[in-house]
């Protein structure tokens, strides 16, 4: 299996790009353009987890979720509700 080398440049380019799709999904948000409910597969990119793990979540009833017609959608809202409720600070000195 060949190595592929990483160079600076390649960094900064995937950095760039990050810093533009971050952007992009804030303006998005500012404007109100992210969809209302969002579907499995959708959520699954967004949080970063496996099919097996948002079923958990589900089955757990960590995120809650509506089914129609044997699709599960998700309330992006909730969504945003669930990661900050469960927000862990370290080292804060109050």
């Amino acid at each position: 299996m060949p190595a592929n080398i990483i160079t600076t440049d390649d960094l900064r380019e995937f950095k760039m790009e990050l810093l533009d799709d971050i952007k992009n999904l804030l303006s998005k948000q500012a404007t109100g353009k992210l969809k209302k409910y969002l579907k499995s597969s959708e959520v699954m990119d967004l949080l970063q987890v496996s099919p097996g793990t948002l079923q958990n979540l589900r089955i757990n009833g960590t995120l809650p979720y509506t089914k129609v017609g044997g699709i599960i959608y998700y309330d992006a809202e909730e969504i945003q509700g669930v990661m900050t409720s469960n927000r862990v600070q370290h080292g804060l000195n109050s």
